[in-house]
């Protein structure tokens, strides 16, 4: 089977930090059940991957490009969005950030879960979201 470009440099991602910070980049070996990984910053020819400790980390957004579309009005497409497996949620961020989409692995005792975006035209593809950082959530 053949490598893609972007299996070749990684899964693309975008890291809000809980301090606001955003860093983009790339990282081969993210996984929930770790408490950090590496990520290769956007732009870093040299490839040295930093480590990024997900005790700093609000969440982790795995994109489809890093420019996505400033245009984009996001949309809360449940009709939309056909054999999306999980249940529909709302997640509410302690910074006043909100996303909606669906999980399947909520669990508030965890270090955190994934989020599919509801909207099927935003640039996320899903959202790892980790617990510390919500406010709360409600099910839709």
């Amino acid at each position: 089977m053949a490598t893609t470009a972007i299996e070749a440099k990684g899964l693309l991602v975008v890291v809000r930090f809980l301090d606001g910070k955003i860093v983009k980049g790339t990282t081969h070996d993210f996984a929930p059940n770790k408490t950090d990984f590496h990520l290769c910053e956007k732009g870093d020819e040299r490839s040295h991957a930093r480590e990024i400790d997900c005790n700093s980390v609000k969440a982790v957004f795995f994109v489809k490009s890093f420019e996505g579309d400033k245009e984009h009005q996001v949309s809360y497409g449940f009709d939309r969005v056909g054999g999306q497996g999980g249940r529909k949620i709302e997640v509410r961020f302690l910074d006043g950030e909100v996303i909606a989409g669906f999980t399947m692995g909520y669990t508030p005792q965890k270090q955190g879960f994934f989020v599919v975006p509801a909207d099927p035209d935003c640039n996320n593809t899903r959202v790892y979201v980790l617990n510390k950082a919500i406010a709360g959530v409600k099910w839709l």
